[in-house]
């Protein structure tokens, strides 16, 4: 069985989490500037056997796409072309932002980390990650 690798997607930052190979447990993996995206997962890719990607899905309370979607649909065309054997899902993202900064302040970080926008994409990430696997 392989990795299952989640994705944040932000216009900046992208947040990343992965799974053991078992499909157990959701775990954040980094933050990596959008713009290095693709050159990222083709070397995790490389070096480890991930079997689908769930990009989040960020939707209005309403359940209508949020104005970020207009930039994930290009970045999910180049993400299939450049993977066309890995198997893109989606999976709704609503409150994750809040879910990790709420999580960090669960977990005693400092005020300052908790600015870390970086870490809250990844918190976010696996947020994400971990609500697929308990939907499956």
């Amino acid at each position: 069985m392989g990795r299952l690798l989640a994705l944040d997607y932000g216009k900046k930052r992208t947040g990343i989490a992965i799974t053991d190979e078992l499909q157990l447990i959701a775990s954040g993996l980094t933050t990596v500037r959008t713009f290095e995206l693709i050159d990222f997962l083709k070397e995790y890719t490389e070096k480890e056997n991930v079997q689908k990607f769930i990009v989040g899905e960020p939707r209005q309370m309403d359940n209508t796409p949020s104005e970020s979607e207009a930039l994930i649909g290009p970045f999910l065309n180049r993400l299939k072309k450049v993977f066309p054997h890995i198997p893109v899902e989606r999976h709704d993202e609503r409150f994750t932002s809040k879910m990790a900064f709420q999580t960090m302040i669960d977990s005693g970080l400092k005020k300052k980390k908790r600015r870390d926008k970086a870490l809250v994409d990844e918190i976010s990430a696996t947020i994400i990650l971990q609500a697929y696997l308990n939907k499956i």
